[in-house]
């Protein structure tokens, strides 16, 4: 019915940029917050930046001011844009979109199925 996939993972320097990629497809009717959630092995997942359909975005202060969230309505994408990378950043990425699903009431949350990002000289 619905799919969220991402794209752009990899292997980058220290100090590096790299923009990941997460577009919703299937059986849409509107698409409300995006956002973006990491996982490094041994640690929980954090919440790392997340946009209302409005513009309002929001980021956690691991990565304020290095990374930015913005997201393109007409192709139901959102995109991380990820700067001055460090070995830190190291986890996998995963997205999430609330949609609402055509023919439903309220939205639910969907989850892509994650991207590696390794920060390494």
């Amino acid at each position: 019915q619905v799919q969220v996939v991402e794209s752009g993972g990899g292997l980058v320097q220290p100090g590096g940029s790299l923009r990941l990629s997460c577009k919703a497809s299937g059986s849409i009717y509107g698409i409300n917050t995006m956002g973006w959630s990491r996982q490094a092995p041994g640690k929980q997942r954090e919440l790392v930046a997340s946009i209302t359909s409005s513009g309002s975005t929001n980021y956690a202060d691991s990565i304020t001011g290095r990374f930015t969230i913005p997201r393109d309505n007409a192709k139901n994408t959102v995109y991380l844009q990820m700067n001055s990378l460090e070995p830190e950043d190291t986890a996998v990425y995963y997205c999430h979109v609330d949609i609402l699903i055509v023919g439903a009431i309220n939205y639910r949350k969907f989850w892509g199925q994650g991207t590696q990002v390794t920060v390494s000289s």
